[in-house]
């Protein structure tokens, strides 16, 4: 047991030192503004269809500037804490504006395995209106020029300026994404401090989340895309009996299961998005099985489809023409048609199910909301809104 204990202390102090190493390598390349230095300005849009600058908030006594996003889960666990601060100090002289600073085409896909979005303007705003956040919530993801001058590390990365808009605090909100395990307030703090007319004690804390994306990374998100796009495609036949067995789900992970024909349109339409779910989630406890409702003696063509959107999950084909006695052995209520999708829990529990085309975000919620997760809290957040 001691060795076992001495082993866990070690992977975790190594752990600490990769992620200090990454956070060290990103300030050299992208600085953090310098305590004391004055608050760049920004003009960048909102989610509210309006262009918000630094000149905008000038009659604030304290200005929060607060770099996050929509796709890291620890960003995800500081929404309502943004939101939180942002009530109860807009009558008091300060203002919160929080800057999605990510470069969406730098994120890989396989980055977005806690994310029913990734971080566009259109896609934000999806998530303040899921989210009921009602905070300036602004865009720099197409140029990065003001996270470039502010230097945001990871998100969330928080910047408190005083009165005349110089730093006087930068780094993390507390100590803890998880809010019952949260012991210092750093932010509020701060901003007590300033308000105050007294120094700010800690000045600046490191911070923890997801690393920001720069545009420079946008070369591994091709090359991720690449690698995908090269692993080979295969299909083959299922029975009756084999439909009946993967009804109760033998893999007892999450498993979608998507019944489909080259002759719907609407499948086609749908395809694409449901083998991104794989590949946005595949790395977790989630796996895709596509069954083709056509003839076995097209298989050819089933193939060549099945090629050309790079379907990597696992793909079936009826192997009988008897379509009716295949579709009753997965499910006896389904009747004729396609798409037909359902999603599974690992001990067989139907959690999802759609005859006709899914509902891709309330799909991607109900993923998860229900994907076993390492870390406390991060189901809640699905299951709440």
């Amino acid at each position: 047991m001691k060795e076992f204990e001495g082993k866990l202390k070690r992977i975790c102090v190594l752990l600490l030192a990769c992620f200090a190493f990454c956070i060290m390598a990103s300030a050299e390349e992208h600085p953090i503004l310098p305590l004391g230095a004055s608050a760049p300005e920004f003009a960048l849009p909102g989610v509210d269809d309006k262009v918000h600058k630094l000149s905008d908030y000038a009659a604030s006594h304290v200005l929060v500037v607060v770099f996050t996003c929509n796709h890291c889960p620890i960003a995800q666990m500081y929404e309502q804490r943004i939101q939180q601060l942002f009530n109860d100090y807009k009558t008091k002289g300060v203002s919160v504006v929080a800057i999605q600073p990510n470069d969406p085409k730098a994120i890989r896909i396989d980055e977005l395995d806690s994310s029913d979005v990734s971080d566009t303007l259109p896609e934000m705003k999806i998530r303040v209106q899921y989210k009921h956040l009602t905070y300036p919530y602004l865009y720099d993801g197409d140029t990065q020029q003001v996270a470039r001058a502010y230097g945001p590390q990871a998100t969330p990365h928080v910047f408190i300026f005083d009165r005349q808009r110089k730093l006087r605090y930068e780094g993390r909100m507390d100590n803890s994404y998880r809010t019952e395990m949260v012991k210092t307030n750093d932010a509020r703090n701060a901003i007590d401090a300033l308000l105050s007319g007294k120094e700010v004690v800690v000045k600046h804390t490191g911070t923890f989340g997801c690393s920001t994306k720069w545009a420079e990374k946008s070369a591994a998100r091709a090359a991720a895309l690449q690698k995908i796009e090269a692993q080979p495609v295969h299909v083959e036949p299922v029975s009756k009996a084999e439909l009946a067995k993967l009804r109760t789900n033998p893999t007892h992970q999450m498993m979608l299961v998507d019944f489909w024909a080259t002759w719907c349109g609407s499948c086609i339409v749908e395809f694409a998005d449901l083998q991104d779910l794989l590949r946005m989630y595949g790395d977790r406890e989630f796996s895709l099985v596509t069954v083709s409702a056509n003839m076995p003696d097209e298989k050819a063509s089933v193939l060549r489809l099945l090629e050309k959107k790079h379907a990597t999950s696992r793909n079936l084909l009826f192997d009988s023409s008897d379509t009716a006695v295949l579709q009753t052995a997965f499910d006896p209520k389904w009747d004729s048609a396609v798409p037909y999708t359902v999603l599974l829990s690992g001990d067989g529990k139907v959690l999802y199910k759609k005859m006709g085309p899914v509902d891709l975000l309330e799909l991607r919620r109900t993923i998860l909301a229900n994907l076993p997760s390492d870390y406390i809290g991060f189901n809640k957040y699905w299951k709440t809104d």
